[in-house]
């Protein structure tokens, strides 16, 4: 039976630069160069549904062990100070990093363009949260409250309008990705009935807020137990949101309508 190549990444020829993860810069730092039974260096190819054991030898031109022959020269991989420079006239070594169970997880490749770019992509979410929260602010304080009540909860019952504002600002400069996926929500109107329910005294938690309860003059029953581990917010919006909860719903919307 024939036996299937090996599926092979073709690097792009430049000099690279490794660094280790969470910022760690030790003075020498030795990632494993070869796979033993003590310690498996090992790579996995999904074409082929096989393991391929891995060895840097510097006079090899692959760095998987069957494709060397026995007249290796077997050196130690150093990081130095946290990083590992690697020049495009060692290509086995970059490869063997590439295939190496630790990449991505011991150690990364320091990539300029890569990091601009991603750099950039945040710079350009901040600005647009920015911009939407000075916009509802602005315009729709309304909303603003609602996206406001969803990410920094019940707190903002005690605070200004003014503080609102600002805390939304700070919030959409460091968060901005959450922060526009809150104002895009689709429940996020529903979301912000339910809080409100609570907030201006329409519902109401008993037995330790285990259970949530009608709070209005004429109706003081029990509407639904909160399930553990969930919180009475999403439960009674789920509530809200099926058949029958329609007419709660309807109720709470035209109370609360002030407004959204």
């Amino acid at each position: 039976m024939e036996k299937l190549a090996i599926k092979k990444i073709v690097l792009e020829p430049k000099d690279r630069l490794y660094i280790l993860k969470n910022n760690s810069s030790p003075l020498a730092y030795y990632i494993a160069s070869k796979d033993t039974p003590r310690k498996r260096l090992l790579f996995y190819d999904e074409v082929t549904n096989t393991n391929h054991p891995l060895r840097y030898a510097r006079n090899s031109n692959s760095p998987f062990q069957e494709e060397q022959d026995q007249n290796v020269i077997v050196e130690p991989i150093v990081f130095e100070d946290g990083t590992l420079a690697v020049p495009k006239n060692n290509p086995v070594l970059q490869q063997f990093l590439h295939y190496h169970p630790g990449n991505g997880h011991e150690f990364v490749e320091f990539d300029n363009e890569k990091d601009a770019e991603e750099d950039m992509a945040f710079m350009y979410s901040e600005l647009d949260a920015q911009l939407a929260a000075r916009d509802l602010a602005a315009n729709d304080f309304n909303t603003l409250e609602a996206v406001a009540r969803i990410l920094v909860g019940g707190r903002i019952e005690k605070m200004s309008s003014s503080e609102i504002k600002r805390d939304m600002m700070l919030y959409a400069k460091r968060y901005p990705q959450d922060f526009l996926e809150a104002i895009h929500d689709p429940s996020l109107k529903i979301n912000n009935i339910a809080a409100r329910a609570f907030s201006d005294g329409y519902m109401t938690l008993k037995n330790h807020g285990k259970d949530i309860y009608f709070n209005l003059k004429e109706n003081k029953k029990k509407l639904v137990t909160i399930p553990f581990g969930d919180n009475a917010n999403s439960v009674l919006a789920s509530y809200l949101q099926s058949n029958e909860g329609l007419e709660l719903y309807k109720f709470l919307e035209e109370k609360i309508s002030d407004n959204f």
